[in-house]
């Protein structure tokens, strides 16, 4: 049984999510309780002291906390006001826009389109200058076969944070599989598509593992982006370990009827080289288990200092 709170702050039990709508209304109360809490510990506050200020009992808000609670629009206002919130941010998985947050975006609306732009262009500068002011998200670049769901996974359950592969979400925001994207809406229309992924993301602000496209250092303005908000590692392995890998996958294609197959590939590597070699940290993965390689990853000073900063 589940408990809730009813607008009166009566508690009413109610049973498992039997259909679609309850399941998502279920999952939507979970959103909420998840956000409210990890805001709270942002802030270092008590659920004593947000009791307090909110005027929200500390049960009620354990409940909340927990998904169990059904909040009212004005108590969720309360709670969010406590927060220095503002309330759709509770219901999002946006990054929290507190008042200094607010002011920015008053003063960046006032800016011509040319001027915002050399702002972005100097914060990320800035943000790729000190790792330290970077969110704690690993992202894992490389080519198909480099390792980088398999390492991804492994640092996932290491670190206790999730685990996101960009082409992933890509299907998920087209509701279609990548090879019917690109039949679609070409190269160009998945590039826009992985660019509003990365930004989502992004928008979240939480820790997380990243598994970006091979082709992702192609697109300098998503490129950048990424390398100023992330920590990125490079899995780099030799063209035949990635041939086998792939192969190994039961992906054929490469080969299939391509006597060219292993110099095509050995182009795109040294084309894509320069690019991958900006990343905070390469890893050659040749021979290496997935666990040994995230030893070494996480053995990175720079990347232990990150994630103590953030911690």
């Amino acid at each position: 049984m589940l408990e809730t709170l009813n607008h009166n702050g009566i508690i009413r039990g109610s049973s498992e999510p039997s259909n679609p709508r309850e399941t998502a209304n279920s999952e939507f109360l979970m959103l909420v309780g998840s956000r409210v809490k990890k805001i709270r510990k942002e802030k270092k506050f008590t659920r004593k002291v947000l009791s307090e200020y909110s005027g929200v009992s500390e049960r009620y808000l354990a409940l909340l906390e927990s998904g169990q609670g059904n909040v009212s629009i004005a108590l969720l206002r309360q709670v969010a006001q406590s927060l220095d919130v503002e309330p759709e941010v509770l219901i999002s998985n946006s990054a929290p826009v507190n008042s200094e947050s607010r002011l920015l975006l008053g003063l960046l609306a006032g800016l011509t389109s040319s001027d915002r732009n050399r702002f972005k262009d100097q914060l990320l500068k800035e943000l790729r200058n000190s790792p330290a002011s970077r969110s704690y998200r690993i992202a894992l670049i490389g080519l198909k076969g480099a390792g980088k769901t398999t390492v991804g996974q492994r640092l996932s359950n290491i670190l206790d944070i999730p685990f996101i592969e960009i082409d992933r979400e890509i299907e998920k925001l087209a509701d279609a599989p990548l090879s019917e994207i690109f039949i679609t809406y070409g190269q160009e229309g998945y590039r826009n598509l992985e660019k509003t992924c990365l930004e989502n993301l992004l928008g979240n602000g939480s820790n997380c593992i990243i598994s970006t496209g091979g082709s992702i250092v192609q697109d300098q303005t998503v490129y950048d982006l990424l390398l100023s908000t992330c920590y990125t590692v490079w899995l780099k392995a030799s063209p035949k370990e990635h041939m086998d890998r792939v192969v190994a996958q039961g992906d054929l294609r490469p080969i299939a009827g391509n006597n060219r197959a292993m110099d095509q590939l050995k182009n795109i590597l040294l084309k894509r080289q320069s690019s991958y070699e900006k990343s905070d940290l390469a890893v050659t993965t040749d021979g290496k288990s997935p666990g040994i390689i995230a030893s070494q990853i996480l053995a990175d000073r720079t990347l232990r200092k990150l994630i103590q900063h953030t911690n």
